[in-house]
């Protein structure tokens, strides 16, 4: 399967806590890939060189984002911006010019919890402790995951 991310930019300590918070509730996940914003989502082989012709004219500029509120759906625990968000959404749109089941926000998966009561728990503490977070999104990455490993296929720096 394909998906293109987008990496943040963050403060050492924004990163370190993004990247304590999905090892120790996302582990299967932090192992495979740090903090990102999923763009396109499991997307087809043949679809990869299309993908990589979309990524290759994007001419959005560098942008930042501020993270200031932490969301439970259902045992997920998602990190959102709020500032960002429309071009996270503008990027999205662009890489996925056939609209999905579900509209996109973009967010940082934080985790998966076996129950909901925990998310919330969390979720209070890491708003209180950790947020707000500002990053910067300067690139983005094709990447392709089979089973256990991720390659990545093509980057593309935002112009400047």
């Amino acid at each position: 399967m394909l998906y293109v991310v987008a990496w943040p930019v963050l403060a050492e300590a924004d990163d370190t806590a993004l990247r304590r918070l999905r090892a120790q509730y996302h582990p299967r996940e932090a192992g495979l890939i740090g903090p990102h914003f999923t763009l396109v989502f499991g997307a087809t082989p043949d679809r990869e060189a299309a993908l990589r012709a979309t990524l290759g004219s994007i001419g959005q500029r560098p942008f930042w984002f501020m993270i200031d509120r932490i969301v439970r759906s259902d045992l997920y625990l998602y990190a959102e911006p709020s500032d960002g968000a429309a071009e996270l959404t503008g990027l999205h749109e662009t890489l996925n010019p056939a609209p999905g089941g579900e509209p996109f926000k973009p967010h940082i998966t934080l985790g998966l919890f076996p129950r909901a009561a925990e998310a919330e728990q969390v979720a209070r503490i890491v708003e209180r402790q950790h947020l707000p977070m500002t990053g910067r999104i300067e690139e983005l990455a094709l990447l392709r995951r089979e089973s256990e490993r991720l390659d990545t296929l093509a980057t593309h720096r935002l112009a400047a």
